[in-house]
């Protein structure tokens, strides 16, 4: 058993290749092999969002506080509310955030292939993200 204890590890700054507006993840982790699943607490500020991206065996959000957005290419941008649970398939390309108004927190669940967890693509325009 190992316990990671709250405030043990700093919080870290969205990186701006990845993000759009203020992002803050938080108490990041990973299993340790054979397990494959990696994760963190991502707070966005009022209109953060991530930049399209895919996994490639999936992503679980676990809304947490506030109020987000979240679309995945070719549908609707869907408001998404604290107790909502998201998953993003295989491959599917998407994004989340939070809503032009609100902050939202979510924990975010992936799995690893080969070591990687995500591959990231371009960013959410304006236009797209207030459609």
């Amino acid at each position: 058993m190992e316990i990671k204890r709250s405030g043990s590890q700093p919080s870290n700054k969205g990186p701006a290749d990845w993000f759009t507006g203020t992002v803050r993840i938080d108490a990041p982790f990973k299993g340790s092999e054979p397990a494959r699943v990696s994760g963190a607490t991502v707070t966005f500020e009022p209109g953060a969002r991530t930049a399209w991206h895919t996994h490639p065996l999936g992503q679980t959000l676990i809304m947490t506080a506030g109020g987000g957005r979240a679309q995945r290419a070719g549908g609707p941008i869907e408001e998404i509310h604290p107790g909502d649970i998201i998953w993003f398939s295989p491959g599917e390309k998407h994004w989340h955030g939070a809503t032009p108004t609100t902050a939202m927190t979510h924990i975010a669940i992936t799995e690893l292939l080969d070591g990687k967890a995500v591959e990231w693509l371009e960013k959410v325009s304006d236009e797209q993200y207030q459609a």
